[in-house]
């Protein structure tokens, strides 16, 4: 459907466009001659209070107005239509927020460290990121035992961490993976969660998507499902896109993840990282995936929300997780995503136990035996 863009245009025929933000500023179209612009975008935010990063609707920028309206009248004259006021556009910023300023930087304080440079909140960015998103990446970092008591890298992990290729939470779990005997199974979840949308809804078909998914679906949560698709792609798929077409699966995702799996194979091999199965133990993929994850733990709450171990914040299961209709007293999770609401996304259920066991340097359990 997205390739349909591209095809020429039949004749006595008008084209209607619909883009992201994201699509926008990538894509040069011949013949678009006007251009609804809306006034708003989706951006990536990331919170230092809650350590959390979200996708936000938020009014663009001058730069961005003028941006989108430079998309019409490219071949011949053409207009834009803004759906605000003039008095609205004067009171636009001049430029988006820098993604600097808005981003988690625990993987640039990384590089920058594996690049020698020790006093990070003294280095001379070409825009300063707020003392509160760099106080944050540090914190993180020095609970990973990424950073000593000095700020200093730690050798190996600290190091190793800086030249993998993924956010630091996720190539902690993947360093530590020898320790609990599951490294094949960690290398697979990590691939499968650098890729979106491994379920889909294909057209001109009548599967139930849910149905399928519940094939795969286990009660631990989303990283054991991810972990079942991957494997019944490489067995019983033979990496086939017929069988992923009638299974509801995508195979340009499930094929990306193929790949990516074996450049992180790579680093594990030159880090000499033992690569172990634990085969069905359940219970050993979970303890490593809180070994990275630990910071992202919530708790269920009566009414069927959660909240956060360490903040507090409320947050809710994404319709898409396996656990959207389950009980699931403690979970960690990978992202959130808030849209009408903050929902966490790819979830695993945990034992409370396992948090003080695995992180005592983050939780310890209270007398009344409550975190």
């Amino acid at each position: 459907q997205q390739l349909e863009i591209f095809e020429p245009t039949p004749y006595d025929t008008r084209k209607v466009v619909v883009a992201t933000n994201i699509a926008e500023a990538s894509i040069t179209l011949e013949g678009i001659v006007y251009v609804v612009d809306c006034g708003f975008a989706k951006l990536r935010a990331y919170n230092p209070k809650t350590g959390m990063e979200s996708l936000v609707v938020c009014p663009i920028s001058k730069a961005s107005a003028q941006q989108r309206a430079g998309r019409a009248g490219r071949v011949r004259s053409g207009k834009t239509y803004r759906l605000y006021t003039e008095d609205l556009f004067y009171n636009l910023e001049d430029s988006s927020i820098p993604e600097i300023q808005r981003s988690n930087l625990a993987q640039v304080v990384l590089h920058l460290k594996a690049l020698g440079i020790d006093n990070v909140l003294r280095f001379d960015f070409l825009t300063p990121p707020p003392a509160e998103l760099m106080i944050r990446s540090l914190e993180l970092l020095y609970s990973l035992k990424a950073l000593d008591d000095h700020g200093r890298l730690t050798m190996p992990l600290g190091m190793q961490l800086a030249e993998f290729p993924v956010d630091p939470m996720l190539g902690k779990i993947l360093l530590d993976s020898y320790k609990f005997q599951c490294g094949e199974e960690m290398l697979t979840i990590a691939a499968m969660l650098s890729v979106q949308d491994v379920f889909i809804i294909p057209s001109n078909s009548d599967t139930d998507v849910n149905e399928e998914k519940r094939k795969f679906a286990v009660e631990e949560g989303d990283h054991l499902t991810l972990l079942n698709v991957f494997n019944a792609f490489v067995t019983r798929g033979k990496k086939s896109a017929r069988w992923c077409h009638e299974h509801c699966l995508n195979f340009r995702a499930l094929s990306r993840a193929l790949s990516i799996r074996q450049h992180l194979k790579k680093y594990l091999v030159r880090f000499e990282v033992p690569l172990e199965s634990c085969g069905n133990d359940t219970v050993k993929i979970r303890k490593c995936l809180i070994s990275g994850y630990f910071s992202q733990a919530a708790k269920m709450m009566p009414d069927g929300s959660f909240r956060t171990i360490r903040d507090n914040v409320v947050l809710y299961v994404h319709p898409s997780s396996v656990l959207f209709t389950r009980n699931a007293p403690w979970v960690i999770f990978h992202e959130v995503v808030e849209t009408t609401k903050a929902f966490m996304r790819d979830l695993t259920v945990i034992d409370p136990t396992w948090l003080a066991e695995l992180a005592p340097h983050f939780y310890e359990f209270k007398k009344s035996s409550e975190k």
